[in-house]
């Protein structure tokens, strides 16, 4: 093989991506030699003996074929971990008797998928050595040459991907400019958290009974396969005494400001709702004791500020947020969710928030659709800022142990930067980690445990 090191790992991946169509993977061998990073799970729920009930569908495979195509590679946000998402056609049957179950809430489900993961990197380390694919196209053959274990193009052959071969990063990377990308991801969390908190429950596509229906059959309101799972084990503390699972530290990776020292601080929509909110019905005056988001949906309903305690302790998050739900609520007009929704191209749901500030009424079911499409579309936006300038900083972090060259700054514990931006708040793992300070922003590095199965076992 000629020259393994003019690639690295996130260039093949950036390939194969880019080539999927021509590319089909020997799922077979890749059962057999994987090795599981997370912990076991089955299906089923347990009941109040601790003892698993089956749930009363199950999947079965169309193709059981031995080659599958891959669906796409997936980066965690704070971690050096890729997974590769691998999609099979499968058919729903009941478990008693295999009868299949064709028609759900009026919808035909003979296309439906699993997606099983399959970690390529975990916690910086390679998980998987090999890959034995087969190629259709020999531009895609000679892009990927320098990794595979032949010199001559055979769309019969199966080929070795041997991924042990290659660095799993290129050190001469360059790392885009961090600045004022934490308060953009933050503004589109926050304004996420608001929309997902609004549509619990509610479809754009489906009435209720449908969406009960389609519960029923393990699908969700996407009609994607949603079965529940529980661990293979009852408790963790036998688990872990009997072997069936261990511990491992792994170390993560955050990006944050002087503020607010990542996005795991800020509260869910309907918390913070309910911590700095009043949501009481115009007409009556009455005032819900339970606020939720689901509730902005019915009409005469109104929001105004809660008058606080002086126990409650009004921190850079609390801050950040409100100035958002004031904003989305139409208590203040600070123009920051209209150009967010407006960068991300989701225009309906801006001008239908404008005509229920302005008096107007507005059908809950145009709100649903908008809402829906909001949710998607920031959805999207989020994932392309980690794809280009998050992901690949955090993954080399993570692999290296170190910041890249242009980013050489000195670590500091958690108090020297504690002394330095006061604001910060720490979880107990973050306090043992190492900061960097990088422009307006700040990385976190901090070791917390992670547990496994210990057993080798097949993706399910």
């Amino acid at each position: 093989m000629a020259n393994q090191q003019k690639i690295s790992l996130l260039e093949l991946i950036e390939i194969l991506t880019k080539h999927r169509n021509h590319i089909i993977i020997n799922i077979k061998h890749l059962r057999e030699n994987y090795h599981r990073t997370g912990v076991k799970r089955v299906r089923g729920v347990r009941d109040a003996k601790g003892e698993i009930i089956q749930p009363w569908l199950r999947t079965e495979y169309i193709d059981n074929a031995e080659y599958v195509r891959l669906d796409k590679f997936e980066f965690n946000r704070n971690t050096a971990t890729v997974n590769m998402l691998v999609k099979r056609q499968v058919k729903l049957i009941k478990s008693e008797d295999k009868t299949p179950i064709l028609e759900v809430a009026g919808l035909l489900v003979n296309d439906l998928h699993t997606f099983n993961n399959y970690t390529i990197v975990s916690n910086g380390k390679l998980n998987v050595a090999c890959l034995k694919i087969k190629i259709s196209s020999k531009k895609v053959f000679e892009l990927l040459q320098d990794v595979l274990d032949a010199a001559e193009f055979d769309f019969h052959r199966e080929y070795s991907l041997n991924l042990e071969n290659i660095p799993l990063v290129n050190h001469a990377i360059k790392c885009p400019r961090l600045d004022g990308w934490f308060d953009e991801l933050a503004k589109v969390k926050v304004i996420s958290s608001i929309i997902a908190a609004h549509l619990k429950g509610e479809s754009d596509t489906f009435m209720p009974p449908q969406l009960d229906e389609l519960k029923t059959h393990y699908l969700s309101g996407n009609v994607y396969l949603n079965f529940p799972t529980t661990n293979a084990y009852t408790t963790r503390e036998q688990a872990l005494a009997d072997g069936t699972i261990d511990v491992q530290t792994i170390y993560k990776i955050d990006i944050g400001s002087k503020d607010i020292l990542n996005l795991s601080k800020f509260y869910s929509a309907n918390k913070f709702l309910d911590r700095m909110y009043q949501v009481y019905d115009r007409d009556t005056g009455e005032i819900f004791t339970k606020p939720n988001f689901s509730l902005a949906l019915t009409e005469n309903i109104a929001f105004r500020h809660k008058l606080l305690s002086s126990r409650v302790k009004i921190t850079k998050v609390d801050e950040f947020m409100k100035v958002i739900f004031d904003d989305f609520l139409g208590i203040e007009n600070y123009g920051i969710v209209t150009a967010m929704l407006s960068k991300v191209g989701a225009r309906n749901l801006v001008e239908l928030l404008h005509k229920q500030f302005s008096g107007n009424s507005v059908s809950k079911e145009a709100m649903v659709t908008a809402l829906t499409d909001a949710k998607v579309k920031l959805e999207e936006y989020a994932d392309k800022i980690y794809q280009e300038r998050i992901s690949p900083l955090v993954f080399y972090i993570g692999v290296t142990g170190k910041l890249p060259p242009e980013m050489s700054v000195p670590a500091l514990t958690a108090r020297e930067i504690a002394r330095k931006y006061p604001d910060l708040q720490f979880s107990k793992y973050e306090r043992e980690g190492e900061f960097f300070v990088v422009g307006d922003s700040i990385i976190s590095v901090y070791a917390q445990p992670a547990y496994y199965s210990q057993q080798v076992s097949v993706a399910v």
